[in-house]
């Protein structure tokens, strides 16, 4: 029961900051600095942060090389962490 219930803060968490991150692609912050503050802090600071942050002219994004090495670390950690917590690993 407490292993499922820290499974799902952990992945609600995640979603939360990937839903931020998104919000900062259209925002000078950039997707890479919403998802990494949104993680480090919480989702609620992550998206003061961004919302701070002065929108981009229109139809312009800010996504950078940097989300997609933070995804695929983030979704390496998670999976790890499962495998820890479920005593695979």
């Amino acid at each position: 029961m407490v292993a499922s219930l820290i499974i799902f803060g952990i992945l609600s968490g995640s979603l939360f900051a990937v839903l931020v991150g998104i919000l900062g692609a259209g925002r000078k912050i950039g997707f890479g600095w919403a998802f990494v503050l949104s993680l480090l802090f919480t989702p609620i600071l992550g998206l003061l942060f961004t919302l701070v942050s002065d929108p981009l002219p229109t139809g312009e994004k800010r996504w950078g090389c940097i989300a997609n090495f933070i995804l695929a670390g983030a979704i390496i950690t998670l999976v790890l962490f499962v495998l820890a917590i479920l005593n695979l690993l």
